[in-house]
């Protein structure tokens, strides 16, 4: 059963996974366009086009970053620790920490609010950064949460049967955790899903392949798909606590689990047609990492600026959308623009981790696969 034999590609096949990079391109997007549009509207004071969108996503856009996340974690994972820690740990704990030092120095205000004085203000910004250590701080929970998922997968995964472990996952996520320590409910709320990525890499890497042979049916099954989901996502249940179908427990973990490999399906489908957007969806989950961790400073000034100089069309709801667009496009191209920028500089150590910072030998570069990934392919 594919549950017990996690795929192991070799580099040249993992080369040649496009619609990997394509999948993690529109799933990065997606996420910045949630973060971008709901601190848009909020500032904007209403909701726009985007709103619909960013709604319509909700239950398989983190899902699917972290299946995608779960694909390659057969690579490493029967490796010795010091290696498997130099890939898996070791790789997101160095852009985790300087990024967080990075948000919140741009943040210090807020985080040093009340303090008196240089030495009060250095230590509550110094007890900031310890808290980071034990809470994920901000957009960076993601980071810190694929180094928890792939230790926790690597201790037990020899341990426990890959079907028993996964359904302890399945009902973590449907277990009603809100209450619960933040990091506690987000790893209850998206480990199954990563985990589902490793066991199953082998079928989805299949599944992929047949998509990819069958267009028409895969089409009309995209189609139902969307269509299912608006259903879910938009009808409302009269329960505060869940508003939608989609958020009821068990139809939450169906949607994210089916949504997850229709975006699979979709990126199958892109790469075989190729194009301009192929191209741009691939380049962008190429370097998806250096997307996630720059755009939060381009989509606050950019908001800020629309909404200082009142940048917005008068048809609010219209306004609202496009100042949303708006802010999404350059919190997604400008991180792309600062790291060609600075490739091959000093400032290079922002997106690719320097080998003081390896524990184990580096992978080869190959010249084709980005300078980081949030999902690492590295042997």
């Amino acid at each position: 059963m594919a549950a017990s034999q996690p795929l192991r590609p070799r580099p040249e096949e993992a080369a040649r996974l496009a619609w990997v990079d394509v999948a993690k391109g529109l799933c990065i997007i997606l996420v910045v366009m949630m973060h971008s549009t709901l601190g848009t509207g909020e500032a904007l004071g209403g909701e726009g086009f985007l709103h619909t969108v960013v709604e319509f996503a909700r239950p398989f856009r983190i899902p699917d970053f972290f299946l995608l996340s779960g694909l390659f974690l057969g690579r490493v994972i029967d490796r010795d620790w010091r290696l498997f820690a130099d890939r898996r740990v070791v790789h997101f704990a160095y852009f985790y920490v300087l990024w967080v030092v990075i948000q919140s120095l741009f943040k210090a205000g807020p985080i040093v609010a009340g303090a008196e004085g240089v030495g009060a203000q250095l230590a509550a910004f110094g007890l900031h950064l310890a808290e980071a250590l034990v809470v994920p701080y901000s957009t960076l929970w993601f980071v810190y949460l694929l180094a928890v998922f792939s230790v926790v997968t690597k201790l037990l995964h020899r341990r426990v049967p890959g079907l028993v472990l996964l359904a302890a996952a399945a009902l973590l996520q449907i277990l009603p955790t809100s209450n619960w320590p933040y990091l506690l409910d987000e790893f209850c709320e998206r480990y199954v899903y990563f985990l589902g990525g490793y066991l199953f890499a082998e079928w989805i890497f299949r599944f992929a392949d047949r998509v990819r042979g069958a267009v028409v049916p895969a089409l009309a099954g995209l189609a139902l798909w969307a269509l299912l989901e608006a259903v879910f996502v938009f009808t409302p249940t009269g329960i505060e606590a869940v508003p939608t179908l989609a958020r009821l427990p068990v139809v939450s973990l169906g949607l994210g689990t089916v949504g997850a490999l229709a975006i699979v399906a979709f990126a199958a489908l892109m790469t075989r047609a190729g194009g301009p957007v192929a191209a741009a969806l691939r380049a962008c989950g190429e370097r998806s990492i250096v997307i996630y961790l720059g755009f939060f400073l381009p989509m606050a000034l950019t908001r800020t600026l629309i909404v200082k100089f009142n940048l917005a069309l008068p048809d609010h709801a219209l306004g609202v959308g496009l100042a949303s667009l708006i802010v999404t496009v350059v919190a997604v191209t400008l991180p792309l623009a600062f790291e060609r920028l600075v490739r091959g500089t000093r400032l290079d150590v922002l997106f690719r981790r320097p080998a003081a910072f390896h524990i184990a030998p580096a992978p080869a570069r190959t010249g084709r696969l980005p300078p980081a990934s949030v999902a690492p392919r590295e042997a």
